[in-house]
């Protein structure tokens, strides 16, 4: 038996991924070039086979879930929320650098949302429920928060690492293993090409 994959999709646009600005748990609709990418989502993932299909609660997520043909076998799962931004929720990161010039989300979290601690827990609980399925798995959620999965699912740190892991809209990553299930890994990252640009 083959090690399972699990397949990353990010959501597809929304009007405040386009203007850079912070969007967690602000419940955007996707832009109508992020309806037509989550659809082309559906391409790329014809022929490939899931025991589970996981999204977050965010109508974004969910939509880009049914776009790409699988709401109605997709699960929510709350855990796969966006991070909480707290006093930062619609900011820009130059906004908030404008007056905290060396502010890292990965390492400083948000005043009045989520440290990177609680999102990291939230992530390493995915993972423990992941690991525990036996097949291939599809799950969407948002681009801050699959980096942080990424990182925590291979073992680093979240704070020196998950700010590295650059996520495009309607991308699509998978993790994985190498030989045997002792050895996770990275097996994609942020592949576009089913993209509009």
């Amino acid at each position: 038996m083959t090690n399972p994959i699990i397949y990353l999709a990010r959501h597809g646009e929304t009007a405040w991924s386009l203007s850079g600005q912070h969007t967690g748990l602000t419940d955007l609709p996707l832009t109508a070039r992020g309806e037509r990418n989550a659809s082309r989502l559906r391409q790329r993932l014809a022929g490939l086979t899931f025991v589970k299909v996981f999204t977050s609660p965010l109508q974004r997520a969910r939509r880009t879930c049914e776009l790409a043909g699988f709401g109605p076998v997709a699960e929510i799962d709350n855990d796969l929320l966006e991070w909480n931004y707290g006093e930062y929720e619609g900011r820009r990161t130059s906004e908030i650098r404008a007056e905290r010039p060396n502010w890292q989300l990965f390492r400083d979290g948000c005043p009045g949302g989520e440290s990177p601690q609680q999102v990291a827990a939230r992530a390493d609980r995915a993972v423990c429920r992941l690991r525990a399925v036996e097949g291939d798995v599809l799950l969407f959620s948002s681009g801050h928060f699959l980096r942080v999965l990424a990182v925590r699912w291979i073992g680093l740190e979240l704070t020196t690492n998950a700010r590295l892991f650059m996520l495009s809209t309607a991308s699509l990553s998978a993790v994985g293993y190498e030989d045997s299930l002792e050895r996770p890994v990275i097996r994609l990252w942020n592949e576009t090409r089913h993209v509009e640009e």
